[in-house]
């Protein structure tokens, strides 16, 4: 490949975010690296800003999956195991269903927004009647959640909603993340927002909430509240001497440091920048590649921020020669791989492949474009050139 001169993504972490670390990690002399007062602010700030009561952050997006997956599975609440996963999902929407031995259920993709496609769902959710329904709002395009609620009351499920690729975006004024029991997010390089590493699960429901603290953290009872603690204690007839080395449930050490919520507090500080340039970068991208390319639709009551934009090429064959015109000219791209999980071996070794029409179609003619803060109207406008030159050869 040629010196790159637009890279499919770009860490939001600036400069100057670099030196607010250094003078904060100089100036004083024993600063507090692991989880602290910071992880707890950066939670409360995290929560005030996209809607939610309680948020616990962790080290990734694929251990807030985890924690998710196993809060739920613990809770007592479960009528079964079976799970709907989405067939178009990252690799750990899925696999911590499968680690902690759910039944998991493949859905087809919307051929509009390429979530969930609901007239499937419904179908499985007659033929299954499972107790959980995983969503992926795909690359920041959510799904039809008016409709989607209403399945939930309609066959009472348990919505869990990964946001992990769609930190910003909202769907008739409300913002992904808060549609789901539990919702997920990623603050990875490269995704909306970053702190190195990191992922965030967000709940209006207390219970699920101390579930979730105490399994990001091995299963103790040191960051409950002084109520939920001392109940559990009598709950196990367990004597208070002033000990946290008290293990409720068999946990993990997902937890985040201070280090990284110190980053992410300042990030937070300009969140609806963020968000504005990358929705300003996806309507441009629409706005030029509509009607050479199949691309993702929503209505105009929705807000979008994507980490890349999306489209798919006429073919296969059309899609891999894009993608080699695109890396010979600089710009950075991949193919859309997490458009059918079924067709990865993970998956078909035990469940057998999934064949279906939209998830298909997402794998095998899907492709990335960049889209991030940086980009101005001029560089997307160059790179959607180069894309509309190379499908007309």
């Amino acid at each position: 490949m040629k010196d790159i001169k637009y890279r499919l993504a770009e860490d939001t972490i600036t400069q100057e975010d670099l030196k607010a670390l250094a003078d904060w990690l100089t100036s004083n002399p024993t600063p507090q690296l692991t989880m602290g007062p910071l992880v707890k602010a950066y939670e409360k700030k995290w929560s005030d800003w996209v809607g939610r009561q309680h948020s616990v952050a962790c080290n990734s997006g694929s251990s807030a999956n985890l924690l998710m997956a196993y809060a739920l599975l613990i809770s007592g609440q479960l009528k079964n195991k079976k799970v709907i996963v989405p067939s178009t999902a990252w690799v750990t929407s899925i696999t911590p269903f499968i680690q902690l031995g759910f039944e998991p259920i493949m859905c087809e993709s919307d051929t509009q927004n390429w979530g969930l496609d609901l007239s499937h769902l419904e179908e499985l959710l007659q033929k299954h009647q499972p107790s959980t329904v995983m969503l992926v709002q795909v690359l920041g395009v959510p799904a039809l959640m008016d409709e989607l609620k209403e399945l939930e009351k309609k066959y009472d499920f348990f919505l869990l909603e990964d946001a992990c690729a769609a930190v910003g975006s909202s769907y008739h004024s409300k913002k992904v993340g808060t549609f789901g029991k539990m919702s997920s997010v990623s603050t990875y390089y490269g995704h909306q927002f970053s702190t190195l590493e990191g992922g965030i699960v967000s709940t209006d429901d207390s219970e699920f909430y101390n579930l979730l603290l105490m399994l990001r953290s091995h299963g103790w009872t040191a960051q409950l509240d002084s109520k939920t603690r001392l109940d559990l204690l009598q709950k196990y007839s367990i004597k208070d001497i002033g000990t946290d080395f008290v293990f409720c449930e068999p946990g993990f050490n997902f937890r985040l440091t201070d280090l990284q919520a110190f980053l992410g507090l300042r990030q937070l500080d300009r969140m609806n920048w963020l968000v504005q340039r990358r929705f300003t970068n996806h309507k441009l991208y629409k706005k030029l590649l509509a009607g050479h390319l199949e691309i993702q639709q929503y209505d105009n009551q929705t807000v979008v921020c994507s980490i890349h934009f999306c489209a798919l090429a006429k073919n296969y064959q059309q899609r891999n020669a894009l993608l080699q015109k695109l890396e010979e000219t600089g710009i950075e791209t991949r193919p859309f791989t997490s458009g059918n999980q079924g067709r990865q071996p993970y998956w078909f070794k035990k469940y057998g492949e999934f064949n279906e029409f939209m998830a298909d179609q997402l794998y095998y003619r899907g492709f990335f474009l960049p889209n991030h803060p940086y980009l101005e109207p001029e560089d997307i406008v160059s790179i959607c050139r180069t894309v509309l030159k190379s499908i007309e050869v």
